[in-house]
């Protein structure tokens, strides 16, 4: 009974959820109308007709009145995101006649904020598709539930409990439905300043605003073949690089300086450790590529700064093709890709705070060792005083998820070098892995519309399993497992005194 209780609750939030997606997804429509790409219109029509069909079908299922378990939670949001990959492919399939996979792994990469392609030719791809792709970005940037909190009329321990487990924390007033909706007014205010900015490189405002769409959301997209190198200007990638930084910074910034407390940002420890590592890591990757790729100063610069910015924030736009990198830049952006942005922003990767929460727990343990047993060794992060108790819970749980990316990292590695045997080395292989995982779409060519299907499925399930910090994947997966184990269990006949002879 009680799992019938649960599958009720699952289906009811993504029905729910699919409601307010189908919403949204009628904003090309727009766009369409605009550039009267009228045989678009069965194409972008699938994506809203399914969100519907299904959100209405699944909200109509009454769940109990009962509040759902964060594990619940979690496994609403893990099939939720898969979902709208799935549904998110319909537009590919039907207005580029792509294979269904290669469209489910442009979906995922654009809902997730990867910024991985699978289609072989975008200067011939329309603008609604193409316009499609930088909206699931920025709509996926700041999360499909704090979208569909943004439009909920009131809020409840159900909303609360679906926020925390897309990997939110903040709150940025006293209910999560506030929040959700001034997260939504920033998100907005933001993107239509950048665009401003942006046009003053001499772009025009279609390209400025999917590129702002994307690099706010930390996406990646472009919507050229060769991607910022189209463009070649310094002044547009000079522009983008705060449109980046921006989306990697947590939202409560923006409140702040909304509030008029400007102090208190350039006194946030995460925000100041946040650009202490942009900044060494850009001018380490930059030197490096000026010494061993043998580039002008200039040159080594501009592709050094605004790839690692780019690989840092976790957005993904590239001026620049790694693969005639030396070894060692690659490392860094790697490494840099792999940390990410801070907690409560649009950019992925194990994030700022997470490693600045594991240093301090390394500090905290050491100290332990230098003192009597009986002497209280506190625990100071962010400001705050934490008991040995909680300290060590967090600490085990933080190191529990940075501990899971790498392992991840570590078994996809092993399997797809074993169904993919390229002329790619093991530093690159690591270096689009990392990029899938942590939402970036950095690539050195690895990962194409060429590449076999298996390895098309493994990016898929990373590029999911990064979006959702990995902990709601496990959850689900886990748990189907113990389903199965129990439904084994039930159908196994009773013994009889046969059995023990």
């Amino acid at each position: 009974m009680k799992r019938i209780e649960n599958i009720a609750i699952i289906a009811h939030d993504m029905g729910v959820t699919f409601n307010f997606l189908g919403i949204a997804s009628l904003l090309p429509f727009l766009v369409l109308v605009i550039f009267r790409e009228w045989d678009m219109l069965l194409p972008m029509a699938s994506a809203p007709l399914v969100f519907f069909i299904f959100g209405y079908l699944l909200s109509r299922i009454h769940p109990p009145d009962l509040t759902p378990t964060l594990s619940i939670s979690l496994v609403v949001v893990a099939l939720s995101w898969f979902a709208i990959a799935l549904i998110g492919a319909l537009p590919f399939v039907l207005g580029l006649h792509m294979p269904y996979t290669d469209s489910v792994f442009e979906a995922m990469s654009g809902w997730t904020g990867t910024g991985f392609t699978m289609i072989t030719s975008l200067n011939t791809t329309p603008n609604t598709l193409l316009f499609w792709r930088s909206f699931t970005q920025w709509i996926g940037g700041i999360g499909i539930i704090a979208f569909r909190i943004s439009l909920s009329r009131k809020t409840s321990a159900t909303l609360f409990q679906l926020y925390r487990s897309e990997g939110r924390s903040e709150a940025l007033m006293p209910n999560v439905v506030s929040t959700g909706r001034k997260m939504w007014q920033i998100y907005l205010f933001l993107t239509f300043m950048f665009t401003g900015m942006v046009m003053l490189s001499g772009t025009g405002l279609w390209d400025s605003l999917n590129l702002v769409m994307v690099a706010l959301a930390t996406g990646g997209f472009t919507i050229h073949d060769a991607g910022m190198m189209y463009y070649n200007n310094p002044m547009l990638e000079l522009l983008l690089i705060p449109v980046m930084l921006a989306g990697a910074l947590p939202f409560k910034i923006y409140f702040l300086l909304y509030r008029g407390n400007i102090k208190a940002m350039f006194k946030d420890h995460i925000v100041q450790v946040f650009l202490l590592i942009a900044a060494v890591g850009s001018a380490i990757t930059s030197l490096e590529l000026f010494i061993f790729n043998n580039l002008s100063l200039e040159q080594a610069i501009r592709q050094g700064v605004f790839t690692a910015i780019s690989g840092f924030t976790t957005c993904g736009l590239q001026n620049s093709n790694p693969h005639l990198w030396a070894t060692i830049p690659i490392a860094v952006v790697t490494m840099m890709m792999l940390i990410g942005g801070a907690s409560g922003s649009t950019a992925g990767g194990i994030k700022v705070n997470r490693v600045m929460l594991a240093y301090e727990g390394v500090k905290w343990w050491l100290k332990r060792f230098y003192v009597s047993n009986r002497v209280l060794v506190p625990l100071r992060f962010g400001g705050r005083t934490f008991p040995r108790k909680v300290s060590e819970l967090e600490i085990s749980k933080n190191m529990i998820v940075i501990m899971l990316y790498v392992l991840v990292i570590f078994l996809s590695t092993i399997i797809v070098m074993h169904l993919y045997i390229s002329s790619f080395g093991l530093n690159e292989i690591i270096f689009e892995e990392v990029s899938a995982i942590s939402n970036v779409g950095l690539g050195v060519g690895y990962i194409t519309a060429a590449s076999p299907l298996s390895i098309k499925w493994v990016f898929i399930i990373l590029m999911w399993l990064g979006r959702l910090e990995i902990v709601p994947v496990i959850i689900l997966v886990t748990g189907l497992y113990k389903g199965i184990q129990d439904d084994m269990t039930k159908q196994k006949p009773a013994p009889t005194m046969y059995d023990h002879k």
